[in-house]
Parts: C-alpha cells; sequence; structure tokens
C-alpha cells in the first residue's frame, strides 16, 4: 500500500488531468528566453528588459495554459503575472533554481545549480503554488564533489517541499563535461546511461521527489532511422537504432520508481512529438514542454500581436497534438511507488489526524 500526505495527494490531483495524465506548460525559461528576444529584436540580450519578459511570458501563459493541466512559471518574471492569466482549474508550478549554473571542476566544465536568492519553498506555497520544480544539471561522470553537491540540493529541496506538503517535480538534465558540445556522435552514445542513472539515483527515497522531469534517453537525430536530417536538415552520422531507443526508453521506466515526464530540451515540435510517444509508450505519465510548443513565437518579438496570433493558432496546435498523444500515458498513480489507485491512500488519515497531521 503506497500512502502520500494529504497535501501532496490533493495536489498531485490538480497537476494531471482526471485520468491521472500530466499535460503540462514550461514557461520558466529565463536566458535562453532572454537572449531569443535580443536576437529577434535586433538587441544585446542585456537590453532586454524586466518589463520584455514579463510581457513576453505573460502573452504566452494566457495563450496556451488553457490548454494544460498544469503551468511552470518562474517567480522572478513570470509567477506575478501568471496568476491573473492561468484558468482557475489548471494547476501553478513554480521553479526554484536560479537561471543557469556555477562553472566548477577541471576546466570548468562541471556545473553546479544554485537556488534563487530571496524565494523559498514557504514563500511558493503562500503564493499558490501547488507544486514545486527544481532543475538540476547532473551528469553521472563528473566528480564526486559536484555529484554529491548537486544531490545535497535536491535532498535539501526535497526536504522542504515535504515540510510543506507540496509535491516536488525534479527535472534531470545532462551536459557534456568531455566532448566539444551535446550536439556530437560521442555525447549520443552517453546521454541514454546519463538518463537512465540519474532516474535510478534519484528515485531514491532520501530525495522526496514526486515527479521525474527527465530528457528522452537518446537523440533522435542520431538515429539511423532519422540521421538525413529529417527533422533539422541536417544529416549526422547514427549511432544507434530506434529500437535500441525504444529499449533505453523501459530501462528509463524501470529505473525510474516514480512517475516521469518528458521534457522537450528545445527540440522542434515533430520531434519532441515523436519522443513523446516512445516515452509514453515505455511507461511516461505525460510531458512538461515549453518550447517545442511555443518557440516559433519568440522570432516574431516585439510585434506582440504577431506573437499573439502564432500561439493561439499554430501553437495550439501543437499543444493540442501534444495532448492527443498523452492520452495513452499511464496515469501517475498507477506507476511505482504506486502501482494501482486503489493502493493508494492518505498518510495518518485515521481518528483524529488532522491533530497530528504536520506537528513539527
Amino acid at each position: 500500500m503506497a500512502l502520500l500526505s494529504s497535501g501532496k495527494l490533493a495536489n498531485l490531483l490538480r497537476l494531471a488531468d482526471a485520468g491521472g495524465r500530466f499535460k503540462m506548460l514550461a514557461i520558466d525559461q529565463r536566458d535562453s528566453l532572454r537572449n531569443a528576444l535580443g536576437k529577434a529584436a535586433g538587441r544585446e540580450p542585456a537590453d532586454i528588459t524586466y518589463e520584455d519578459m514579463a510581457a513576453t511570458k505573460a502573452l504566452i501563459t494566457e495563450s496556451l495554459a488553457p490548454y494544460s493541466t498544469a503551468t511552470l512559471v518562474d517567480p522572478v518574471y513570470g509567477l506575478p503575472q501568471a496568476v491573473k492569466v492561468i484558468p482557475g482549474d489548471v494547476a501553478l508550478l513554480v521553479a526554484a533554481e536560479e537561471t543557469g549554473y556555477e562553472r566548477a571542476g577541471t576546466g570548468n566544465r562541471e556545473r553546479k545549480s544554485r537556488l534563487i536568492q530571496g524565494w523559498s519553498i514557504a514563500k511558493a506555497k503562500r503564493a499558490g503554488a501547488n507544486a514545486v520544480k527544481l532543475l538540476v544539471y547532473y551528469n553521472p561522470d563528473v566528480s564526486s564533489e559536484v555529484l554529491s553537491f548537486q544531490q545535497r540540493l535536491v535532498e535539501r529541496v526535497g526536504k522542504g517541499c515535504a515540510e510543506e506538503d507540496l509535491p516536488f517535480l525534479l527535472e534531470l538534465v545532462t551536459y557534456p563535461s568531455e566532448e566539444t558540445s551535446g550536439d556530437t556522435p560521442e555525447f549520443a552514445r552517453k546521454r541514454p546511461r546519463h538518463t537512465i542513472e540519474s532516474a535510478r539515483e534519484f528515485s531514491k527515497g532520501q530525495y522526496y521527489v514526486d515527479i521525474l522531469k527527465l530528457e528522452f534517453p537518446g537523440d533522435l537525430k542520431y538515429s539511423r532511422e532519422f540521421h538525413v536530417g529529417v527533422f533539422d536538415g541536417r544529416e549526422r552520422a547514427p549511432v544507434y537504432s530506434l529500437e535500441e531507443i525504444q529499449g533505453y526508453c523501459r530501462e528509463v521506466d524501470a529505473a525510474a520508481q516514480r512517475p516521469w515526464v518528458i521534457l522537450s530540451g528545445g527540440v522542434d515540435i515533430r520531434e519532441f512529438l515523436t519522443n513523446l510517444e516512445l516515452a509514453i509508450d515505455a511507461g511516461a505519465s505525460g510531458f512538461l514542454c515549453g518550447r517545442a510548443i511555443w518557440k516559433d513565437a519568440v522570432p516574431r518579438y516585439p510585434d506582440l500581436a504577431a506573437m499573439r496570433a502564432f500561439l493561439t493558432s499554430e501553437g495550439a496546435y501543437n499543444f493540442i497534438r501534444a495532448n492527443a498523444v498523452a492520452e495513452r500515458a499511464r496515469p501517475w498513480f498507477a506507476h511505482l511507488p504506486f502501482v494501482r489507485w486503489e493502493d493508494l491512500r492518505v498518510a495518518d488519515d485515521g481518528q483524529e489526524w488532522y491533530q497530528r497531521y504536520q506537528e513539527r
């Protein structure tokens, strides 16, 4: 029998649709969005103002949040506007990490994540969050010092979420520590193992993770079936087959002893939908996607009317297609450690539980 606290259960139900499937929108990007807006407007990223960022995020949120079961925002630019435009039946996810990372290790090629200064899980809860998200850069091959730092950070946030009785969604993003970039055959070969090992590590109880947000365990652009430039017009050397990638997806599902969703990683919508289909076939409980759905609106900046026109037409269609794929997703409560809805119960739900609830 699986036990969940009352607050975590109530909010997990809010994050998903009635069938337990996650169809979530991400609009918590900061530096990457600032750079894209600067490029679109012919300005330096440093010249993109707070108001530029806030207005863009509000527009994307207002246009696309109605198609989501939950919308992820950042507290710096997004949250103040989001609470006014996210529909009442759509849950609110709030990011905890600072944008970017601290360089560390030999040659400064390793990454340490950071929390937003002046923000906390308690503040997120008071501001109306239904869950907290933390992005952690994690490469199992880097130094033990950096791995320990990242693990301690996740544990700290996980414990904080448990204390506040909020669901904890952990996003795991790998990165090249030896290769010249993430778009190389060498790193494509490593990506599946990185994703699988990361899912296994952070499924441990000490981290208090409720949902894993994972990268697709492979790169379709390096598969034998798609390497000739199917998605972006650039031919690459194949390093694995689609059948092998399907196997990696099943290994992720076995390693993830928590419900998991797939992220887009900024790929184009066609590639994301293919990734999503393969992940759901293996057991994913849905998606938390941002740029694949809305990024083509950004080059239209600063013409907000043109951006809105894209978001309410092609952007909405992108979301509808992703939602259609997610209809086949495994419900979160049918994934380990829950397995069956019938076996799920609220922890300490006996007589006088209210007197004991969250006693500190």
